[in-house]
């Protein structure tokens, strides 16, 4: 299993946010999420900025668990993002031949950046605090589908068996010189030779992937599933008073935010 895929790693220490519980902490964590998407206004970035902190430092995750997490999202952000100040506005700050560097550009960048760490570090925080199961649970009582929670817990469960039969099949093609003859050259030239490789990784990686998916499928069949049967149903778990608090402070907070992103749109 990869470690570094693994979201359960951290969901058995003890913190605020692992005692909230799964439904009402999804419900609070989620509306969060959305109003941290509706921002608009720069006022209400730093107090975004200072719940998404405050979130984190009392979920006692380890500052490497975001990091990992954040490092290809961030670079993908970067990308989109680091043309704006160049791009968009009227103020010119810089400027050098037809280069022009823009304050209102400078402003969107910030606003976009914030608002996209804020948004994927309260979703680690719900992910990070919460054992997958249980958050499938959670959204099964919330109105889930049962086909789509069976699914989302089908593609975690093998999303680490793909990894490991990938890691194999690397390793195999590696000791079968796959790479050597790159050595030798730039990084950035790929030969056609390479790229059958890699065309053939992939296609075998895809392939198999099938096959598996078949071999489960038909696994599942035999063992029973899809066929319906009257089960009794779950009760639901009691609601402590500090879920009730928990959510309810976020709910407020969630409130807050878009009432005050209302009002500024209509001055």
């Amino acid at each position: 299993m990869a470690p570094t895929l693994s979201l359960d790693a951290y969901t058995r220490l003890e913190s605020p946010i692992h005692r909230w519980q799964p439904r009402l902490k999804l419900v609070g964590l989620v509306a969060l999420i959305f109003a941290f998407a509706g921002v608009r206004q720069w006022v209400l970035v730093l107090p975004m900025v200072v719940i998404t902190l405050l979130l984190y430092g009392l979920s006692r995750l380890p500052l490497r668990f975001l990091l990992q997490r954040l490092h290809y999202p961030g670079m993908f952000i970067l990308a989109v993002v680091l043309v704006l100040p160049f791009a968009s506005g009227d103020t010119v700050l810089w400027q050098w031949g037809w280069l022009s560097l823009y304050w209102e550009g400078v402003l969107t960048m910030g606003l976009v950046v914030c608002r996209f760490l804020a948004i994927l570090t309260t979703g680690f925080i719900l992910l990070g605090t919460t054992p997958f199961l249980s958050l499938i649970q959670a959204l099964r009582s919330l109105g889930l589908p049962a086909l789509l929670a069976d699914m989302t817990l089908l593609a975690y469960r093998y999303l680490y068996d793909i990894a490991d039969t990938l890691t194999t099949m690397q390793q195999a093609m590696r000791l079968r010189g796959l790479g050597r003859s790159q050595r030798k050259s730039s990084w950035l030239r790929l030969d056609m030779r390479l790229m059958r490789q890699l065309a053939s990784l992939t296609g075998s990686l895809l392939i198999r992937s099938y096959e598996r998916s078949e071999r489960v499928y038909k696994a599942m069949r035999l063992r029973g599933y899809g066929v319906s049967t009257r089960r009794p149903a779950a009760g639901m778990p009691s609601v402590d008073g500090y879920s009730y608090w928990a959510t309810a402070l976020s709910l407020m907070l969630a409130a807050t935010f878009m009432v005050v992103e209302l009002r500024g749109m209509g001055r």
